[in-house]
């Protein structure tokens, strides 16, 4: 049962697939807890988990392990064929795309679009937080996505906090305002998928039967130079855990951390967290 003013999370997930472990990580903590979430994909489709990350004899070739437990796994199973993620928002009809500058009438479609991002923020107001799931799919459909990038920028505005895990960070680092186009996470510390961790071969993708070699940019490199002097990437290779808490950001490095960044986004929104991890 939903505790009388519980919070409530916008849950933002690829179409190309998500790593099962770092939707049912967070999800775990926030069922406990009675927040309400609300699920949100590119296009409105129903998001699906990656198959490997529902198969427990899958070996991780960088870790050369299984990194998906049974009980992982059929608690995957059990979200990715639940009514959960039915019905899904679809970004692109509720954040609107600017225009471009070659455009007929710009300045008055600029001016539009400004407006209709304002009434979208507004919107939002009613989340506590936002996550951005993993995987590979972020990788396709929400890095350089200027939508999410919208949403993304209400939520720093707002002052509220914004958890990404995986690649799913990648957005993060892409997330800047047209004015001064300066990193949102410059000066920050943060963590995220980690260059020994990248596959050398294979990375796949849901929808498509395109599988390429190692993943189209090492997320570490651009996070050491989005985070600038004044802040830093933690890749804690050789850790079990890594995950970095530089309020409003919330970052979990792959798979493991899932339920550990779950658990400090609730230490965030409930205790007044404000860092963790470095």
């Amino acid at each position: 049962m939903a505790r009388r003013n519980a919070k409530k999370i916008l849950v933002i997930l690829s179409e190309y697939g998500y790593w099962g472990e770092e939707l049912v990580g967070p999800l775990h903590h926030f069922d406990q807890r009675g927040y309400e979430v609300v699920f949100a994909t590119p296009t409105g489709r129903r998001p699906h988990a990656l198959p490997p990350s529902m198969d427990p004899t899958y070996i991780d070739p960088p870790l050369g392990k299984s990194v998906t437990s049974e009980e992982v796994a059929k608690l995957t199973r059990q979200v990715d064929e639940s009514d959960r993620l039915a019905d899904p928002i679809d970004i692109g009809a509720w954040v609107p795309e600017r225009p471009y500058t070659a455009d007929e009438d710009y300045l008055r479609k600029l001016e539009a679009y400004h407006r209709a991002v304002d009434v979208v923020a507004q919107e939002l107001e009613e989340y506590d937080a936002l996550l951005i799931v993993g995987g590979s799919g972020p990788i396709v459909d929400l890095a350089n996505n200027e939508r999410v990038h919208e949403i993304i920028l209400a939520f720093l505005r707002a002052g509220k906090p914004i958890a990404a895990e995986c690649y799913g960070v990648a957005p993060l680092a892409f997330a800047r305002d047209w004015e001064d186009r300066k990193s949102i996470i410059w000066g920050k510390h943060v963590t995220g998928h980690c260059k020994e961790y990248d596959y050398k071969d294979g990375t796949g993708f849901l929808g498509t039967d395109f599988v390429m070699g190692p993943p189209p940019y090492p997320l570490e490199y651009i996070l050491r130079d989005a985070t600038g002097p004044d802040g830093r990437y933690h890749g804690n290779f050789g850790k079990e855990t890594s995950v970095i808490v530089d309020y409003p950001f919330i970052t979990g490095r792959s798979t493991p951390d899932s339920y550990l960044t779950g658990e400090k986004i609730v230490e965030v929104l409930e205790d007044g967290l404000r860092r963790f991890g470095w």
